[in-house]
């Protein structure tokens, strides 16, 4: 079996180890700017990603503490404190489990590749920026500043070292990880030169215990409730829009087909526990998750181990991972960004609408400047308006004159909301003959709007005194037109099915 596989298991472990070295400082710092402990960060990182690498829908996909959420959590524990912020990530975890009951996951199969494109580019411009955090120290008025001189020179030496192994390495030999081996190398290099430069350890302590059960202590009831909701379905939503787009990018990467449902349970699950344990709550990581999928790195083996190493850091490790070098995880970081960013959407340019551009670029600004639930909410809405709009000028008309002398109008297009104002002008009943035909027999009647501008069609013609036909409508338009009704000829061998949206017919 492939899973028992010598290749498979050292491919899944070294990856996972890997991937565990570059969430440390994620989980520290997220956590650090949800303004909670370091082993909260760590430890909803060690149960976010077992959980949901074992009972997941999308194995090779990392999950954590991330910093989509951390920005969302801040006003929370500094209103409320800590423990209203641990019943919320249960709150959240719960609010995923009916999301993922109701079998909604399906849905982020109709996000629009431009809306992925804007994903992906923003996540890795945030990332990217987020690296340069790592480049500030505190002076002597205890305010944060930016390096420079040797230290400056020293991170940036050493985090292009880091990359300088990733990327060649693989030339020589694809027997070991380059990341893993760009981390070592480094951490190797700063302990015997005795280089002086920040450390994980410079952030935090990650040494600790087991995490323990904690009932969140908050009072069980409507006032607390008003308090965690409102944050709990936006971290809900956030993590699970950040999770299944992350899903849907490994799809595309590997050629394999996820389960969405499946992974918003498994979301839903690690939320629950985690805020019952006292961690931050998390979802999918695009950084570590592409880390993990270079690698080779596609089974639910790699997520486990993750998990088992971050654990095995803070119980027995903690010293030695606090020494390895921040710059090492940054020059893993930039390459990540480099890897994930989509270079190829600039050749895009002039080659495709300009509608999608727009779209990949606002949902990358809005990722970049606030978050990504609102980046890819607006990037659908924008891209249904756009599909509207073009459609919408696709409704067309051919006019003849049929052996009985009367003016037949054979359609073609989608009539719905958008497209109505054409359609009303296509026709001049006072300039057409007695019989009319308007023939649908290559159009699509969509939804109430067209319905109406039927019946008032209808009633226009009636008003000028003329004799309207309206031929191949489907069952729906004939039950619900008006005006029109007695104007339908009905040819049930040659009438189109289909339905239409309108709230009669639910």
């Amino acid at each position: 079996m492939q899973s028992l596989s010598p290749d498979y298991l050292k491919s899944n472990l070294l990856s996972g180890l890997t991937v565990a070295l570059a969430m440390v400082p994620e989980a520290i710092a997220f956590a650090l700017v949800a303004h909670v402990s370091p082993l909260t960060g760590l430890y909803a990182a060690f149960m976010v990603s077992l959980i949901t690498s074992a009972i997941g829908g999308r194995p090779g996909m990392i999950s954590g503490a991330t910093g989509a959420l951390a920005v969302v959590m801040v006003a929370l524990v500094v209103s409320h404190g800590v423990e209203y912020l641990f019943a919320t990530v249960v709150l959240m975890g719960l609010l995923q489990l009916l999301f993922a009951a109701a079998r909604l996951g399906k849905f982020i199969r109709m996000v629009p590749y431009p809306v992925m494109l804007g994903f992906v580019n923003g996540l890795a411009m945030v990332i990217f920026m987020a690296q340069f955090g790592h480049f500030k120290a505190a002076g002597a008025d205890g305010a944060q500043h930016w390096m420079t001189g040797a230290p400056l020179y020293t991170m940036l030496g050493l985090a292009a070292l880091t990359m300088a192994v990733i990327y060649l390495l693989p030339r020589v030999t694809r027997a070991f990880p380059s990341t893993l081996a760009g981390i070592l190398l480094v951490s190797v290099l700063v302990a015997t030169l005795g280089i002086d430069t920040r450390t994980v350890g410079d952030l935090a302590s990650i040494k600790g215990g087991l995490p323990a059960f904690h009932l969140p202590e908050v009072a069980l009831d409507w006032a607390t409730l008003r308090i965690i909701f409102p944050y709990a379905l936006v971290l809900a939503a956030v993590g699970l829009i950040e999770s299944l787009l992350t899903l849907t990018l490994i799809d595309d990467i590997t050629d394999t087909r996820g389960q969405p449902n499946r992974e918003s349970m498994a979301q839903g699950v690690a939320n629950v526990v985690t805020g019952l344990f006292g961690g931050m709550g998390g979802c999918a990581m695009i950084g570590q998750s592409m880390i993990n999928v270079n690698n080779g790195a596609t089974g639910r083996l790699s997520g486990i181990a993750t998990a088992v190493f971050l654990l095995s850091f803070i119980l027995f490790a903690s010293a030695w991972i606090e020494r390895i070098p921040l710059a090492a995880l940054i020059g893993v970081m930039f390459v990540v960004c480099q890897k994930t960013f989509a270079w190829g959407s600039f050749r895009l340019f002039g080659k495709v609408p300009r509608a999608d551009i727009a779209v990949g670029l606002l949902v990358a600004v809005v990722t970049l400047v606030f978050d990504l639930a609102i980046a890819v909410v607006a990037g659908v809405i924008v891209s249904a308006l756009a599909f509207a709009w073009e459609h919408a000028k696709r409704i067309r008309v051919s006019v003849h004159l049929n052996p009985q002398g009367a003016r037949v109008y054979e359609l073609e297009g989608t009539l719905f909301f958008a497209s109505v104002a054409q359609f009303n002008q296509l026709f001049a009943p006072k300039d057409d003959p007695q019989d009319v035909v308007v023939d649908f027999a290559r159009a699509r009647v969509v939804d109430h709007s067209a319905i109406q501008a039927i019946d008032a069609l209808a009633l226009r013609y009636r008003q000028a005194g003329k004799q309207l036909h309206l031929r191949h409508l489907s069952p729906d338009c004939r039950e619900l037109l008006e005006n029109a009704r007695d104007m339908i000829e009905v040819n049930l061998a040659e009438d189109p099915r289909y339905r239409i949206a309108d709230d009669k017919l639910a």
